[in-house]
């Protein structure tokens, strides 16, 4: 019975962070194209709200990255697994690029598109549907990498 107990504690805490997180996404206007993109208008009719939406969660992340740092296990008691990484790689700006064009192009990011595609934007399908697409890609080309490298 413990062990079924602590099988579940993990997927459920991680479902209710994920609607946590997606009822904020919602409630901040963050899975709005309209909002996000007027947000992204910098020359035209800017929408400075969702900057306070951002600092906001800028200060949060940045809380628990700092109390993350001085456990060597979660809450949880699973091992943390925090980047440890530090460079900044022509693969590092090259993707953020790419993640910051479809952003203005689209009004979406990746965990808002998702919510938007819960509550039924229509716009949201095409989005995750390329996002998917992109990521299989992505994963193909990094296999076939790892694949040659290794012959």
């Amino acid at each position: 019975m413990a062990a079924l107990k602590t099988t579940l504690i993990a997927p459920v805490t991680a479902l209710l962070a994920g609607l946590l997180f997606g009822v904020g996404l919602m409630v901040s206007g963050m899975a709005n194209p309209a909002k996000v993109l007027g947000f992204l208008d910098l020359a035209g009719r800017w929408d400075p709200s969702l900057a306070f939406v951002m600092a906001g969660a800028i200060a949060v992340g940045s809380l628990a990255f700092f109390a993350a740092r001085r456990r060597d296990r979660s809450y949880l008691g699973l091992p943390m697994q925090l980047p440890v990484r530090t460079a900044i790689t022509l693969r590092l700006v090259l993707g953020s690029a790419a993640f910051g064009i479809g952003w203005g192009l689209a009004g979406f990011c990746p965990g808002p598109a998702l919510v938007a595609l819960g509550a039924g934007y229509p716009k949201a399908v095409g989005f995750v549907a390329a996002m998917v697409a992109g990521m299989a890609v992505f994963e193909l080309i990094e296999r076939t990498k790892a694949t040659t490298q290794r012959a």
